[in-house]
């Protein structure tokens, strides 16, 4: 047997076949027990506040693995055919909509639930050029509450655990409300290829590019308006004020979300005065799948969210 592998293993190297694709990994010894260790940590920190861990499936049927999630995790995405049935399966780019599905139709309990989980997700392309398209995903979700005690509550355990695992930089949250965009376009009739463009204008930041398009909307001036200001929003808590100021003519949905950011913030600095606040009204994390608050914690080390 082990001259078996021992031949195996000089096949594959001579050749040079033993190759891994772009952004995938193995993990060796000691980073993967280091790893193992964070995630162990992590996982009874969040068994400690009460979140049950979850293990959903590696693979589903397509319809079942995206319904709700729109098209950005619909490309990262990769597709097989089922041998069994000919249909088509998605491997996991994503295991919170997974955990929602779970919560909503396999657990059949009512009332708040904590679910936490970690697996690797499987993406069709890195997030960037050192991203691994195989990552490690640990989260808690919580679910049948829907208010300032509950957001507060899963903010507050992203923060301590990312303390749990010895991050000791500064931390900058970053908030948002999908409530603010959806309110707006509300009473807009736009069509859905008018707000995918608009949605994907507004995650690259380009304000010129997003005054322009708005312009050619068949919509009130004050609407283009309000839509022009959501993309300059972002900054430290006075943001909030100037929004106030901005969607004056908006919905009461809008206002209360605004008002809903200011109370989330006071809270917060309140547990942890520590924490910067940064604000970004225009932040659309997850919009297909989220209906309020959106949150990330940031250092001055890191280009991308931490959590």
């Amino acid at each position: 047997m082990a001259g078996t592998l021992g031949e195996i293993r000089d096949t594959m190297s001579g050749a040079k076949r033993w190759l891994l694709p772009d952004g995938v990994k193995e993990v060796l010894p000691p980073e993967a027990g280091r790893i193992e260790t964070l995630r162990r940590r992590l996982l009874d920190l969040h068994n400690s506040w009460g979140y049950d861990l979850v293990m959903p499936p590696l693979i589903e049927f397509i319809e079942s693995l995206l319904t709700g999630t729109g098209n950005d995790l619909d490309v990262e995405t990769f597709k097989v055919i089922d041998q069994l049935t000919g249909r088509t399966m998605g491997i996991r780019a994503d295991i919170t909509p997974q955990v929602a599905r779970i919560d909503a139709h396999s657990l059949g309990i009512t009332g708040v639930n904590r679910l936490c989980y970690s697996n690797t997700v499987l993406h069709t392309a890195s997030a960037n050029p050192l991203a691994s398209r195989t990552p490690l995903q640990v989260g808690a979700e919580l679910y049948g509450h829907a208010g300032l005690e509950s957001d507060l509550e899963i903010i507050s355990l992203m923060l301590e655990s990312i303390t749990h695992v010895g991050v000791d930089a500064p931390l900058t949250l970053d908030l948002g409300h999908v409530g603010i965009y959806r309110g707006l376009l509300a009473g807009m009739s736009l069509s859905d290829e008018q707000e995918q463009t608009l949605f994907d204008l507004l995650q690259t930041k380009a304000v010129a590019d997003i005054d322009a398009f708005v312009v050619t909307l068949d919509i009130a001036q004050q609407d283009q308006q309000m839509l022009q200001q959501l993309a300059r929003l972002y900054g430290d808590i006075s943001v909030l004020e100037t929004a106030t100021q901005a969607f004056t003519g908006a919905s009461e949905a809008v206002l209360d979300a605004v008002d809903y950011l200011q109370q989330l913030a006071t809270a917060v600095q309140q547990r942890f005065p520590k924490v910067a606040l940064y604000f970004d009204l225009a932040e659309l994390r997850g919009y297909q799948y989220h209906t309020g608050v959106v949150f990330a914690a940031l250092t001055p080390a890191f280009g991308q969210p931490i959590a």
